[in-house]
Parts: C-alpha cells; structure tokens; sequence
C-alpha cells in the first residue's frame, strides 16, 4: 500500500470518527456534511471523495458498529453459545439505542419500503443483517455447538424479527419503550427456548 493509499483510508476513518462522535452527541437532523467536515478539519470536497451524504456515512458507521459485535462474539472462547448470542442480541440494541431515534426511523423508513431509495446501501441493510446472523448459526454447527438439522433460516429470521420489532416499537412509541430493558426478557422468553433443542455440549 503507498503511503497515499494509507493517508486516504485514514482520512475516510477520520471522517467516520468523527461522525460517530457528532451523531451521539447531538441531533441527527440538524447534523449536516459541513458539522462533520469541521469537526474532522477537512474540506467538503474531501467529505465527497468518499460519500455521497451524511445518510451514507451514519449507514456506514452502523454496519462497522455491528460487524465489531460479530467479531467481538467469536472471541468470546470462554462462553457458550448461547451465551455469545445473547451478548449478540443484547450489543445489537444497546448500538441502536445509542445513537439517535431519528437514524433508526430513518434507516426503517428506508428498510421498509427499499423501491423508495436509490440508494444501494439502504436496499441491502435487511440483507446485511440476516447473513451475518446466518453465518454466525452455520458457523455454530461447523463449532459443533449447534445441531446439524437446526433450522438456520427459521432461527434467523425469528431472531431478526425480535429485533427489528423492537426498534420499531422504540421509534413507534417516541423513545418511551427502551429496547435496552426487554432485550433480556426477550431472549430468554422467546431465542433461548427456540434454540435448546438445537443445541450441543451445553
């Protein structure tokens, strides 16, 4: 890698920084490409060689956010199972949770109805979620911690359900119902019993 490549990938992560930063410490719809811009001390121009807009970014930073949940749960050696899954659950929405409501009513608003967005990014974020969860369960089955037959499409889709229903619900009900109080209650009333007859070595 040059050193102008390696300067490039530092300067787009600095843009993603500081973005997080922004979005946690204030308001999603007043945040606009030049708060970013000069709070990262770049050009506008710069913002655009690696996004398209402020959507683009805040959608990048999420997917970065639960793809460190992913790895951080396959390095959980000492747990079982059902134990890194739970952590799995409970880490998806405590993210959510942590950045502003109105991202997460935007980001549904396009999940729900993707033929209203142009943009790719957006259209595939429902796909993103269900193939990292996928992998995660056949990876299990590989590790010989799940059974063979465990249904991993059925699995996923119930527990992506369980928690997009809960965003939803988050955003429905003005923040008033917390995601982060039921996540528990969630996964042991509905995920748990529908894994434990799947599950091996537990």
């Amino acid at each position: 890698m040059t050193k102008r490549q390696e300067n490039a990938l530092k300067t787009r992560q600095k843009l993603l920084d500081t973005t997080v930063d922004l979005i946690i410490n204030g308001d999603f719809h007043t945040l606009n490409v030049e708060d970013i811009t000069k709070a990262c001390g770049c050009a506008k121009g710069t913002f655009y060689t690696y996004f398209k807009n402020k959507q683009q970014i805040s959608c990048e930073v999420c997917r970065k956010l639960f793809d460190q949940i992913a790895q951080r749960m396959q390095q959980m050696k000492d747990k079982t199972f059902l134990e890194r899954l739970e952590h799995y659950f409970e880490s998806f929405m405590i993210e959510v949770e942590r950045y502003d409501i109105n991202i997460c009513r935007e980001w549904i608003r396009n999940v729900l109805d993707p033929k209203t967005s142009d943009e790719e990014w957006d259209n595939t974020k429902w796909q993103f979620d269900i193939k990292m969860l996928q992998d995660i369960l056949k990876q299990a089955v590989k590790d010989k911690e799940l059974k063979p037959d465990a249904p991993i499409e059925l699995i996923t889709h119930i527990i992506i359900s369980e928690l997009y229903g809960m965003m939803t619900c988050w955003c429905m009900s003005d923040g008033v119902f917390e995601p982060k109080d039921w996540t528990n209650k969630v996964f042991k009333a509905q995920v748990e019993p529908l894994l434990k007859p799947y599950l091996l070595g537990e």
